[in-house]
């Protein structure tokens, strides 16, 4: 139940990204670079190329053999490059031969095929062009993650610490006991969107000390349909007390949850079932702490599920009490059961 869950998205895909970026640029390119073996004519630099064409073009005066021409010239435009080092190649023998060589692939004069020399020209920059893209590619996934990043935690309630943990209240608690006397420690703000199926928040009760007191939460309790993502019919607000043998928790229902006898009696082990409604209070109570669990906001989904079954929204804001005096020693005879059952 760690609320700090939702947060860690963002900077794990950021440290992926730096990561790569420095396996990449750094370690791969810098340190560690890839030496590549086997390679194609068309994937060596341009003085390579050339130096692959005259030996061929060499070797081919001497034996004639044609196939070892379309071998290495066809398919990438090597007889383009044959004709460009012919124009300016200045020994004839060179030129010609490399005009034959060219000749083999087209069956025709090199004046004719001289049209395409752009396409070689650029191949000795297409790799630093496509490793560019690459890397841009990757720059805009990083932005869309984060930004989506974002858009989901304002969605999904995920505020800055210092907005989830406000003032002290203001108020004195409704209590069982109204003659309580109790010391306001904080409050919390909570809030679900339809979607968010692994919704369950919780907050740590402390003193202004630093006092470890206890903990209270809500999470997702039931839902209904088979759809994803769920439709949540009820939520389980609970309340941890360190002084206190047992967790308290109480089942916010949906309407239709709530009339629903089948369904009622199913969530009825889990704690005692609430109406949900706008600015209705739940109380829950330990030996030495109070929790005022307020709904602010909520709003009903819509589909072919029935009417006011499943929650679009629900925003809840826990208030923290601590009792004052003596803490009361929890009534362990009569629980052995249920401690037992747990």
């Amino acid at each position: 139940m760690d609320n700090n869950g939702n947060r860690l998205g963002l900077p794990v895909i950021l440290a992926f990204a730096i990561g790569l970026l420095i396996g990449w640029l750094v370690i791969g390119w810098g340190l560690w670079p890839v030496t590549y073996t086997g390679a194609m004519v068309q994937d060596l630099e341009l003085s390579e190329q050339e130096f692959v064409l005259r030996t061929t073009a060499e070797l081919y005066s001497f034996d004639g053999d044609s196939s070892n021409v379309q071998h290495v010239l066809g398919g990438w435009g090597g007889e383009v490059l044959a004709c460009q080092m012919a124009s300016t190649s200045g020994d004839p023998a060179d030129a010609a031969r490399l005009r034959a060589i060219a000749n083999v692939i087209t069956g025709k004069e090199c004046t004719g095929i001289t049209a395409d020399s752009a396409v070689v020209e650029d191949e000795g920059g297409s790799n630093l062009g496509l490793i560019f893209a690459l890397f841009l590619i990757l720059v805009l996934l990083v932005a869309a993650i984060m930004f989506v990043l974002r858009r989901r935690s304002a969605m999904l309630g995920d505020e800055p610490l210092d907005q989830r943990y406000g003032d002290v209240p203001d108020l004195p608690p409704m209590s069982d006991d109204d003659g309580i006397s109790a010391t306001p420690l904080a409050r919390f703000r909570t809030s679900y969107v339809f979607g968010h199926d692994t919704y369950d928040d919780s907050f740590s009760i402390e003193t202004a000390n630093g006092e470890f007191l206890g903990e209270c939460g809500v999470g997702i309790s039931e839902a209904i349909g088979t759809d994803t993502p769920k439709s949540v019919t009820a939520f389980e607000v609970w309340l941890f007390d360190k002084n206190d043998i047992r967790t308290v928790t109480k089942v916010i229902m949906s309407d239709h949850a709530f009339f629903d006898e089948a369904l009622k009696a199913k969530l009825a082990p889990k704690g005692e079932p609430i109406l949900s409604r706008e600015n209705e209070t739940v109380v829950l109570e330990t030996a030495s702490l109070i929790i005022n669990a307020e709904i602010k906001e909520m709003q009903y989904g819509t589909g072919v599920l029935p009417p006011q079954s499943f929650f679009e929204r629900m925003s809840i804001e826990l208030s923290t009490w601590a009792k004052e005096g003596d803490v009361a020693q929890p009534d362990i005879e009569g629980r052995v059961d249920e401690i037992l059952n747990y």
